[in-house]
């Protein structure tokens, strides 16, 4: 890119590049939205084809099986899973 010296240039110079940019902004922003608005209705036709093919039950299995579970509690452990405290040295 083309190095511009702002100081030197006029008022009415700057006011054009301004406008310049500002055209050139909005294009690049439109194709931009554009790019987006295609990815979403791709995703929209994915995510509508996946819910046809699993049943609703299976898909709140799935979410259920992703919700963070509390940390199991000593008492609903097996038995055999819970640790004995340590024993203190008897000589200490």
């Amino acid at each position: 890119m083309q190095k511009v010296d702002l100081d030197s240039m006029s008022i009415d110079d700057l006011a054009v590049l301004r406008d310049q940019a500002s055209e050139k902004l909005a294009d690049k922003i439109a194709a931009r939205q554009r790019e987006l608005a295609a990815e979403m209705e791709k995703l929209s036709a994915l995510s509508k084809t996946a819910k046809a093919i699993a049943p609703k039950k299976d898909l709140k299995d799935i979410k259920d099986a992703l919700k963070p579970q509390d940390a199991p509690k000593p008492q609903d452990a097996p038995k055999h899973q819970m640790a004995k405290p340590a024993q203190a040295d008897k000589a200490a």
